[in-house]
């Protein structure tokens, strides 16, 4: 379907963006298209390139979500796309879910995973660290995609909005052991210890996020004057 969907584009001049990219056959049919001019794109999500099929032998509907997770051969094929900037971003295809939908037997449960908490975590955590991939290119393929749909790219600089993340790099921690800041916890990583935290996220000069020690740190002691 990446391939035809690429040849459509090649042949009528448009652009196609290709979402949650999962297994290798997808990764060259889009650097086949690249190479010959289509005006295409891709992405993948931290979890087709953290984990693989196995994780789905314990039937925990945490892991179920499509596409599937796939084999060890077409995650090695997503990362080195990843690094070599086939594959353009990183998006977290974030799908939440009620406790009751997913606490099922694993062929009726519906399909997702939470991941905007852990992304940059489990990335950081499962590809920088053991050297897989440089932090300057992770950090480039999170932030970027905007570019892709012609809307502004974020940028430090003088008379510009502030968009920053604070991460504290030497953070471990385990997912899901003090809740989520979602209401919903099907998340792939639940139980694993992860390394790098997201301390602060300021998006377009407000504050969007604040970690749970610093709201916990800046809210005025009980009984004073704010």
């Amino acid at each position: 379907m990446v391939a035809r969907d690429a040849a459509i584009a090649r042949y009528e001049g448009a652009r196609v963006h290709f979402q949650h990219l999962s297994c290798v056959e997808s990764v060259e049919a889009l650097a086949a298209a690249k190479a010959a001019g289509a005006l295409v794109s891709g992405e993948a999500c931290p979890h087709h390139l953290t984990l693989t099929d196995e994780t789905v032998r314990t039937l925990d509907s945490r892991f179920k979500m499509n596409p599937p997770l796939r084999s060890e051969s077409d995650r090695r094929a997503l990362i080195d796309a990843l690094r070599s900037g086939v594959i353009d971003c990183v998006a977290t295809d974030h799908a939440p879910h009620a406790r009751h939908e997913k606490e099922v037997p694993f062929e009726q449960a519906p399909m997702g995973t939470t991941g905007l908490e852990t992304a940059f975590a489990a990335l950081y955590s499962e590809l920088v660290l053991p050297g897989e991939l440089e932090l300057g290119i992770l950090i480039e393929r999170m932030t970027t995609g905007m570019a892709l749909y012609d809307l502004p790219t974020p940028r430090i600089a003088p008379g510009e909005p502030a968009n920053i993340c604070l991460v504290d790099l030497g953070s471990r921690w385990e997912v899901g052991a003090g809740g989520y800041e979602s209401r919903s916890e099907n998340c792939c990583f639940h139980g694993r210890t992860l390394q790098g935290r997201v301390i602060l996220t300021i998006a377009d000069g407000g504050v969007a996020f604040r970690a749970r020690m610093l709201a916990e740190a800046a809210a005025p002691a009980r009984g004073a004057i704010a």
